[in-house]
C-alpha cells in the first residue's frame, strides 16, 4: 500500500477528466438547416441591403450562400457582421397563420440567365424566385394546385421576376421596391375554395410583377383534364 501511495504522490496532482457528452448529443452548428432558418437569414440580409450596409453585389453573393448552406453552422457566419433582423412585425407578409404552407421548397434562380416554369406542372406550397441580372418567369395559368395556399418569395436585383396566374384565383402580396418596381395586382376569387397565391419579396433596381392572365381560368384546365381522362 505504501508503494502505491508513493507512486501516486510522485505522479503529481490528479488531473480532472473532461466531461463526456451524453450519447446522441450533436453540435448545434452541425444541425441541418431548415427552410425557416434560411428565410430568417435572408430577412437579415434584406434589412442590411435596405439600410445600405450591403451593396447589391454583396447581397447577391450572400443570398446565394444562404440557399446553398446545408447546416445552421454554415448560415450564421453569413450574417455575423450584421445586426439581427428587426423584431417588429411585417404587415405586408401574408405567409403566416394556420394555413402557412409546409413541405419542400422549389428554387428558381436566374443569374445572368433566365429561368422559366410554365405549362402543366404541379405547384409546390413554397417557391423562392431569385433574379440577378436575369429573368424568372412563373406561369401558373395551367398549373395543378395541390394545396390551397401557395407562397412565392420573389427577389429581383437588376433583374425581373414575373408571375402570371389564372383570373379566378385569389392573388395577394406585399413587398418593397428599392429604386425598382414591386407590383401585385390583387384578386379575390369568387369561390371561397379557390387557390390563394401570395407574392412576398423585394426588388432592387429591378422588377417584380404579379398579375392575372386574361382568359385563363383554373376551371377551364380542370374541364379539359376531365375530358382527356374520359370522366
Amino acid at each position: 500500500m505504501d508503494l502505491e501511495k508513493r507512486a501516486s504522490a510522485d505522479s503529481g496532482p490528479v488531473q480532472p477528466r473532461p466531461p463526456v457528452a451524453p450519447a446522441g448529443t450533436a453540435d448545434a452548428g452541425a444541425i441541418r438547416a431548415s427552410d425557416a432558418d434560411r428565410d430568417r437569414i435572408a430577412d437579415i440580409l434584406r434589412e442590411a441591403l435596405a439600410e445600405g450596409r450591403l451593396d447589391p453585389e454583396e447581397h447577391a453573393e450572400r443570398i446565394d450562400a444562404v440557399y446553398r448552406a446545408k447546416t445552421v453552422g454554415a448560415l450564421e457566419p453569413i450574417v455575423r457582421d450584421l445586426p439581427s433582423a428587426r423584431t417588429r412585425p411585417e404587415p405586408t407578409a401574408y405567409d403566416s397563420g394556420p394555413d402557412a404552407p409546409a413541405g419542400p421548397v422549389d428554387n428558381l434562380v436566374a443569374v445572368f440567365s433566365s429561368s422559366t416554369r410554365k405549362g402543366r406542372w404541379r405547384v409546390g406550397a413554397r417557391t423562392n424566385a431569385f433574379a440577378l441580372f436575369g429573368n424568372v418567369e412563373i406561369d401558373l395559368t395551367e398549373a395543378m394546385f395541390g394545396q390551397r395556399l401557395t407562397v412565392i418569395n420573389a427577389t429581383s436585383i437588376f433583374g425581373n421576376v414575373e408571375v402570371r396566374v389564372p383570373e379566378n384565383i385569389s392573388l395577394r402580396g406585399g413587398g418593397t421596391g428599392i429604386l425598382g418596381n414591386f407590383e401585385v395586382v390583387t384578386l379575390e376569387g369568387a369561390d371561397p375554395q379557390a387557390p390563394v397565391v401570395v407574392i412576398n419579396g423585394y426588388s432592387v433596381f429591378g422588377n417584380v410583377e404579379a398579375k392575372p392572365k386574361r382568359g385563363k381560368r383554373v376551371a377551364d384546365l380542370h374541364d379539359r383534364l376531365r375530358g382527356h381522362l374520359g370522366h
